[in-house]
């Protein structure tokens, strides 16, 4: 099932959040991949300590082991066909593999809206699940061309909230973007709930937001992440909190979120 966890929105967690699910279902022994979307490449940071720009490689004549290849690649015709998983590299986590970002993705963009590439993320998708028991997708704050490539070939989707009245507005226009997409493009695909982050229980103003959503009948999770300094150090050093502090309260909360998901499969 690939996941994709998408917010027009930025600072709302996108990468942490992907990356320590991510972390979290390699750590029980699941064969997972982490493809980040995002030309910032925080997720691709974060997993391997160098920046998108850094990963080079040579998977295809004249391109890089990363998302950008494989975009790329979908751009040229060749007498050697590649598979997806040859854009994908290791990261330094035990069953933790990664199609890292790309600085060419901004680039690339134009030519693949009007060369109609929309759907060969799915077609990779398709390929990588044979490969993978977990597939979580990292996506752009925008819903442009890489976004849409996402959320037309995953069958789910997560949404970070990080519980203002800006996210707030925000999230219906998203929830009316992913429902677009699901009639025009892609039946499977299924809003799995909403991601509240950084959440911080005495103050009034996330706890009213959140019991607002929830009495509106929307699919907020539980348990909610708590905000922490931690997850800044978790950043730092490039480690997931699994492998950082798994003793940690916030880890604690991702390890919840994590078997909620599991569990409605």
């Amino acid at each position: 099932m690939p996941l994709v966890v998408f917010n027009q929105k930025g600072g709302v967690g996108k990468s942490t959040i992907t990356c320590n699910l991510a972390a979290i279902s390699a750590s029980q022994g699941l064969r997972t991949l982490v493809i980040d979307l995002d030309p910032q490449g925080n997720s691709t940071s974060y997993l391997t300590g160098k920046s998108g720009s850094d990963e080079g490689g040579a998977a295809d004549a004249g391109g890089e082991t990363s998302v950008g290849g494989f975009f790329a690649y979908c751009l040229s015709y060749s007498l050697r066909p590649l598979d997806a998983s040859s854009f994908v590299i290791s990261t330094p986590h035990e069953g933790l593999d990664l199609m890292a970002s790309s600085p060419d993705l901004g680039e690339l963009q134009t030519k693949l809206e009007s060369r109609q590439k929309i759907y060969k993320l799915r077609e990779a998708l398709q390929q990588l699940q044979s490969a993978y028991d977990r597939i979580y997708i990292d996506t752009p704050p925008a819903l442009n061309f890489y976004t849409r490539a996402a959320l037309i070939g995953a069958t789910g989707c997560l949404i970070p909230f990080d519980c203002d009245d800006f996210s707030r507005k925000a999230l219906y226009a998203l929830l009316e973007n992913v429902q677009e997409i699901q009639a025009d493009h892609n039946p499977d695909l299924a809003v799995k709930g909403i991601v509240v982050n950084q959440f911080q229980p005495r103050a009034n103003l996330p706890q009213r937001i959140v019991n607002e959503l929830i009495a509106e009948g929307l699919p907020v999770l539980s348990p909610y992440l708590p905000a922490s300094v931690r997850i800044r150090e978790s950043h730092e050093q490039c480690l997931p909190m699994i492998y950082l502090d798994p003793a940690h309260k916030l880890t604690q909360a991702l390890v919840e979120l994590h078997t909620a998901l599991e569990e409605a499969r």
